[in-house]
């Protein structure tokens, strides 16, 4: 069972946690964590690009010369792929590129994004993240007593716009819930500052 320390908004050491051996403590599954994460990316794609075929373009509806006699290439319309302003062959239409991906696969993404965490040591567990007021030198000030450097990521076990506004303005830092975090956030941002009640939720959510 993983023991990880908990600091305050001061950075210092509080108390030490015991983490759930079966969500940051498995063996991390690149395979899965590569299937979900290009799911995630295909379900983002708006799939709006479009391209006019021969049917589609303006003009050509009479044939350009006859068909024998002239000594040039046979041709039945000016809009034809071939030719200048002429519809596009094969081209791409709107589509959803969306799929779906088994439960159990995104549930063993997460588990081993978050153990990855914990094995190169990325995981900041904070007693409780409270501020007065939305201030983001107050947020930025935390994050630097708490040694985080380089993209994190901030995750709340549920909605607190305090936090949320005081973070949001600094480069390189995302706040998300226990709800709506994502297998594509946890491989973005380098670091993983979590408060003691958000690690509470995902035990209870991915136990």
């Amino acid at each position: 069972m993983p023991k990880i320390d908990v600091y305050d908004m001061e950075g210092k050491k509080v108390d030490t946690v015991n983490l759930k051996e079966e969500i940051f403590g498995i063996e991390p599954n690149e395979a899965v964590v590569h299937s979900v994460l290009v799911n995630f990316l295909a379900n983002q794609r708006q799939g709006t690009q479009s391209t006019k075929t021969r049917a589609e373009v303006r003009g050509g509806g009479r044939k350009p010369w006859k068909q024998k006699g002239t000594g040039r290439a046979r041709q039945g319309s000016i809009r034809a792929p071939q030719w200048i302003k002429g519809g596009i062959a094969l081209g791409p239409k709107p589509r959803s590129y969306k799929y779906q991906v088994n439960k159990k696969e995104k549930r063993l993404a997460i588990k081993s994004c978050l153990s990855s965490k914990v094995l190169e040591k990325e995981l900041v567990v904070v007693n409780s993240l409270t501020l007065k007021e939305i201030k983001t030198k107050e947020m930025a000030k935390a994050l630097t007593n708490l040694k985080v450097e380089g993209k994190t990521l901030i995750l709340l076990p549920e909605k607190n716009e305090t936090v949320q506004k005081s973070a949001r303005n600094i480069e390189g830092v995302k706040t998300t819930l226990v709800n709506t975090m994502n297998v594509y956030d946890l491989l973005k941002y380098k670091n993983l500052v979590v408060t003691l009640d958000a690690v509470k939720k995902l035990e209870e959510v991915y136990a």
